[in-house]
């Protein structure tokens, strides 16, 4: 079972700020569900969880507009919230007085009944950016890593074009093509959709 949240809200980086919404993607099943990334509003997120367990709040990356509201939904499903550890300094800007519970550690997994989430370490548009696989499906929860159209932006601070482009053709190029992307911002796509185009991103670079 995978259900869409969308919120509204503004990202801020480097001084700057961006209306955006927020794509929250909830997998699992009648019982158990796992939360991925945590944007602007708790309220709707916490109203599809639907009194369910949350065994986890996993976030993509650590950009205020991905986590703004983990600490809040944290206090209203009790559940921990996990965070590749390279992202603490952006963490730190958000909550300076609060941390994230786990550390996300590639080849990971997270279990939600019977749906189980492969963590992959995918850096560039952040240094500790992960996106999630449901290999039975298939599925990738991409985060800010890969969009429909092409990778997630860099050229702001901890962003690193030559390097989401690695992350895309290693990590998520490779799974299978049929592997429906399920994106941070925007509509979803598939792997086979996009494997074409990494060329021309290349020489359109960033």
């Amino acid at each position: 079972m995978i259900e869409l949240v969308t919120t509204d809200g503004l990202f801020r980086l480097d001084g700057g700020e961006w209306e955006v919404t927020n794509n929250i993607w909830l997998i699992g099943d009648d019982r158990q569900v796992i939360v991925v990334d945590a944007a602007h509003d708790p309220a709707p997120i916490a109203a599809a969880v639907a009194g369910r367990r949350v065994v986890a709040i996993a976030l993509t990356h650590g950009h205020n507009d991905h986590i703004n509201a983990a600490a809040d939904l944290q206090d209203a499903v009790d559940a921990p919230i996990l965070l590749h550890p390279a992202d603490r300094m952006l963490w730190d800007q958000v909550y300076p007085d609060r941390g994230p519970d786990v550390d996300l550690v590639d080849g990971a997994t997270i279990a939600a009944g019977a749906t189980e989430l492969r963590v992959l370490h995918t850096p560039g548009h952040s240094p500790g950016g992960c996106c999630f696989v449901v290999d039975d499906g298939p599925h990738v929860f991409s985060g800010d890593t890969l969009f429909c159209g092409g990778p997630g932006a860099t050229g702001r601070s901890f962003s690193d074009f030559s390097v989401i482009i690695e992350s895309i053709r290693r990590r998520l190029l490779t799974l299978p093509p049929e592997t429906l992307v399920h994106t941070g911002h925007g509509e979803s796509t598939t792997v086979g959709r996009e494997a074409p185009d990494l060329e021309e991103w290349l020489r359109r670079g960033h």
